[in-house]
């Protein structure tokens, strides 16, 4: 074990001086022999918000086993979480984004506070996975990620559903496609245990992404919740961090351009969030590598899209863990050369070397294709770039048959009037619905736009009309939509020039998003534009409002290790 007195922990420890330190840990029931022992922080967003968080504590307490009988002392704390389902289609998903960086920040604090030697952080919903991710590179002592796992799938009518199908039932309820009885019937089915959105949407996405970064043990990100055999990942996490603090790996050793490229690979081959294009560049700000929207849309442009999950497919993260997890997704990609093969993992071991006994087999399952027959051979996600969004924007392509579009713009300044006239069917076959103010400054906090997304799919609508924004989507949403367009409406982007009727052309085969528009138009436009202000002149989302930056770097809040004098682990 590398000794106590050079680990951070020995400032709260060792010698006279830290007396007053050590009588807190009596208090707490620690004896002599555990105070000389590494402090592991053991952070959770544990809380009873919704499913996705509720089985972390049982998890922790494996961890802190793991730890103990391993020789290091675990000391256990929680940290938020806002969980995106519950916050959507109102003003509480202005909390969403905002948390992630709270969530970074928090854990930042108390870790300083403490001296802890290493970390394992358990995440449960969308924004807690990459602020735990975060909040480890930025601190960079040993640290192990472990995600809570998948909630199982319900069943309705001899289905498997989602939180999904009952938001888009809320759209099938206003077009008389289903009765009142029938979405009660849903709601209640739709969620039958612990853990978080069952398809491929953000949690899962960088549950996957966990892996394939080399921040989990290989395995840990597919087993559903509810299963006890999670408890096993839990506990070697806190035995692998022991180990990793032994051998002072780190996380900044483990996480490079390179394993960051692994992780795009992994959302784009997966069909995965949108919204990872937004924390891979802010992890990557953590460690001062210039990795933004484009570099991102690159890698997605060009790995081929092979697993067939909702909500661009047909499966379950249930579904993918029974032939095998992500384990099998990084073989096919390795067998394609789409692999940063000698990226150090947390298991102290190369990715090549983690999966080189894993079977990957066509015959003998339907939901991992080969690279070499793909179910299409361009990534499941799309950066787009043109004169309605010179910093970029990103749309994903999975489970779309049509990838252009060109109609008149229907505008509106706030989801709330763009959800109330789609309830209503003010708009158009054929148009562009656009929804702007909704970015990380404007909004703020960049909403999530799944509740108005619904409910166009559920009416029926999702093919014929086309939506744009600068805040975001849900890792749930299908049909044709964009988000992330930068600038932002806030600082005067293009998308805040747009007047109805405007023609806007989208072409994902080409990457392109354009305002079909003379340029001294615009020009005039800009200059007669003026900022709206937003609601809020107090509080945590005033104090992001200030500070956030652009979608196409991450939509960070501090500068990141480019600026950084010391890192937490040197002290």
């Amino acid at each position: 074990m590398k000794e106590k007195k050079n680990l951070p922990s020995r400032h709260v420890s060792l010698g006279p001086e830290s007396a007053p330190h050590r009588s807190y840990y009596y208090a707490m029931g620690l004896t002599e022999r555990e105070i000389n022992q590494p402090f592991v922080g053991v952070v959770s967003c544990w809380n009873e918000s919704a499913p996705c968080n509720i089985s972390l504590s049982r998890q922790a307490k494996s961890v802190k086993d793991g730890c103990r009988e391993n020789l290091a002392t675990p000391r256990e704390f929680t940290t938020i979480s806002v969980t995106d389902g519950i916050a959507m289609g109102h003003e509480g998903m202005k909390s969403s984004l905002v948390s992630r960086d709270i969530i970074a920040d928090s854990i930042e604090v108390s870790v300083r506070g403490h001296c802890y030697d290493g970390i394992v952080g358990l995440a449960g919903c969308d924004k807690s996975l990459p602020g735990i991710m975060m909040a480890m590179l930025r601190l960079n002592v040993p640290s192990v990620f472990l995600y809570g796992g998948s909630i199982l799938p319900g069943k309705f009518k001899d289905r498997d559903v989602s939180i999904q199908d009952v938001f888009e039932a809320v759209g099938k309820l206003s077009a008389k496609k289903i009765s009142e009885n029938e979405l009660k019937e849903l709601e209640k089915v739709a969620c039958p245990s612990a853990g978080s959105c069952g398809g491929q949407f953000t949690a899962n996405t960088m549950a996957c992404v966990s892996e394939a970064i080399g921040l989990a043990l290989p395995g840990s990100s597919s087993t559903p919740a509810p299963y006890e055999s999670r408890d096993k990942y839990a506990y070697e996490s806190g035995k692998q961090v022991v180990d990793l603090i032994k051998k002072d790996i780190k996380p900044r050793d483990i996480v490079t351009k390179a394993s960051l490229e692994n992780a795009a690979r992994m959302v784009a081959c997966s069909g995965g969030s949108t919204n990872a294009a937004l924390h891979l560049p802010a992890i990557a700000n953590e460690i001062g590598i210039d990795f933004d929207i484009f570099d991102v849309a690159e890698i997605f442009k060009n790995t081929p899209y092979i697993v067939d999950l909702k909500p661009g497919g047909k499966y379950l993260a249930k579904d993918l863990f029974e032939v095998g997890g992500v384990s099998i997704i990084l073989k096919a990609l390795q067998e394609g050369n789409l692999l940063n093969l000698n990226c150090m993992t947390v298991t102290g071991k190369t990715i090549e070397e983690n999966i080189k006994d894993v079977k990957f087999d066509t015959n003998s399952q339907r939901i991992v294709y080969s690279t070499s027959k793909p179910i299409t051979s361009t990534g499941g996600v799309v950066g787009l770039r043109g004169n309605l969004a010179p910093d970029g924007a990103i749309v994903k392509i999975a489970g779309l048959e049509k990838l252009s579009f060109k109609g008149k713009a229907r505008c509106f300044d706030n989801e709330e009037e763009a959800f109330k006239a789609v309830t209503k069917k003010e708009f158009k076959k054929g148009e562009v619905i656009v929804i702007r103010y909704e970015g990380p400054r404007g909004g703020p906090g960049m909403r999530e736009m799944l509740a108005t997304t619904a409910a166009l799919y559920g009416q029926g609508m999702g093919a014929h009309v086309a939506l744009i924004t600068d805040g975001r989507f849900s890792g749930a949403t299908r049909g044709f939509c964009i988000g992330h367009i930068s600038p932002e409406a806030a600082v005067g982007g293009p998308i805040a020039l747009i007047k109805n009727g405007d023609i806007i052309e989208i072409d994902a085969n080409k990457g392109t998003i354009n305002l079909i528009i003379d340029n001294n138009e615009l020009i005039k436009r800009k200059k007669n534009w003026k900022p709206k202000e937003n609601d809020f002149s107090s509080g945590a989302l005033w104090k992001y409002s200030k500070i956030v930056g652009s979608a196409r770097f991450g939509a960070v809040t501090h500068p990141g290790a480019k600026k950084e004098k010391k890192v937490f682990s040197d002290i």
